[in-house]
């Protein structure tokens, strides 16, 4: 009896031994494991720290060229500026001019030396005299200027007028044809990424933010310059602040970065210069458009549906930058007029006039191209071609507001001809209906 009582206690005993070495053997095995683990992390801090030392020494000699090359230019600028100053003044230069040192380190090639700006283009009529702050602000602001004298203005409104024969053939037409006058575009912008400038901004944003804070420290006075001529700036001439835009974004292109350098230079204007930019860009495009129509020739050796696809095509750009001149002409003019900006460029007296005569110009020329293809060539669809033609010349018609002597009279030949191509139609009509 007393044997079998001692056989449980020793039947726990061993169950208990057993986990215990099981417990023992499970926390080697962990503490191997965590060994291992140990040794893998150690071995990739010392690749991250050798890929970190590449990284950095590769940054830095790509930092010692671009600032080499860039001390370099701005030695040459500087040297450029000495000697054109000294001539002007009559000095005599000879070859005892002293050069600055240029050292290669990182160090003393970070800032650029101070940037010397040209002078602004002077404007084409009255040109304005410097003034004291405490002059200016004695003297009363200036009168508005005089809107300008528009030799077009008159004329087009003598040459120009309505013809009520367009509108009405045109809806005669569309009635009997049917369908309606619509035109649809789509306007796709693709957008376009490069990842290989995206990475390479990354990789060199150290080097960039060094750039920008060289620029604050060191353009200083540059940048004081350029804020005192765009408050000063007053032009009467569209063209003036043109050239005045071109010349502030040479000198501006010099900072690394024109928007992150000048949001540290509170009192630069930045809304009068935007509002210069726009005015200038704008007119700009329009004065291109203008050129591109006035040099338009229909060239008759191209087939007619391509001659006529590049009249329609230049007609909706004109309409496309008509409208979006007339669109923002009353808010654009009104800040034009607080920063003393021209703005009677955007009225229908100024270039929008000139690109009105370029739409009759294309509208002369599509009928007339029609009218020659309907006496001299064989078309079979000449119903469809005819209503092409009066369909553009109601489009025209109802953009400038009328026509003038050589419209008029080309629409006079295309409304006889499809007259006589009616008849033509009808006279073929009965003959069919005698014969059945």
């Amino acid at each position: 009896m007393p044997r079998a009582e001692e056989d449980p206690s020793g039947t726990s005993v061993a169950l208990l031994k057993n986990r215990l070495n099981a417990s023992l053997e499970r926390n080697r095995s962990l503490e191997q494991e965590n060994e291992q683990l140990r040794q893998e992390i150690h071995n990739l801090k010392i690749q991250i720290a050798s890929l970190r030392a590449q990284d950095s020494d590769r940054r830095s000699m790509m930092w010692k060229k671009l600032q080499g090359s860039i001390s370099n230019n701005s030695f040459l600028q500087e040297k450029q500026m000495v000697q054109s100053n000294n001539t002007e003044e009559g000095l005599t230069c000879d070859n005892s001019i002293s050069r600055p040192e240029f050292s290669g380190s990182p160090t003393a090639t970070r800032e650029r030396l101070p940037r010397v700006p040209k002078p602004p283009p002077k404007p084409t009529c009255l040109p304005q005299t410097p003034k004291t702050r405490k002059e200016s602000s004695l003297l009363p602001p200036p009168p508005p200027p005089p809107p300008l004298p528009s030799k077009l203005q008159g004329g087009m409104i003598k040459a120009v007028q309505r013809v009520p024969e367009v509108v009405e053939f045109y809806r005669s037409l569309t009635r009997k044809e049917g369908k309606p006058d619509t035109r649809t575009g789509t306007l796709g912008i693709p957008a376009v990424t490069n990842a290989r400038e995206m990475i390479g901004e990354i990789e060199n944003r150290s080097a960039y933010l060094i750039a920008i804070k060289s620029d604050v420290e060191t353009q200083g006075d540059f940048i004081n310059f350029l804020t005192r001529e765009v408050e000063n700036a007053a032009y009467r001439e569209i063209s003036d602040v043109e050239a005045f835009v071109k010349w502030l974004d040479e000198e501006l292109s010099y900072l690394a970065d024109e928007r992150a350098v000048l949001k540290h230079f509170p009192k630069w204007p930045e809304r009068k210069a935007d509002a210069m930019r726009e005015a200038a860009f704008a007119y700009r495009d329009l004065k291109n458009l203008e050129s591109e129509v006035s040099s338009f020739r229909d060239d008759m050796r191209q087939p007619t549906p391509v001659a006529l696809k590049r009249m329609q095509a230049l007609q909706d750009k004109l309409e496309r930058s008509v409208h979006n001149v007339e669109r923002v002409r009353e808010s654009a003019s009104k800040r034009y007029r607080d920063f003393k900006i021209p703005w009677e460029w955007m009225l229908d007296s100024g270039i929008i006039a000139q690109l009105k005569l370029g739409s009759m110009k294309l509208a002369k020329g599509y009928m007339k191209r029609v009218v020659i293809v309907m006496k001299f060539e064989a078309v079979l669809e000449d119903d469809e071609l005819i209503i092409q033609g009066v369909r553009f010349a109601f489009r025209v018609h109802q953009f400038v507001g009328g026509f003038d002597e050589e419209s008029r009279h080309a629409f006079q030949e295309l409304k006889k001809l499809a007259s006589n191509c009616q008849s033509s139609h009808c006279s073929q009509l009965n003959g069919l209906s005698e014969t059945t």
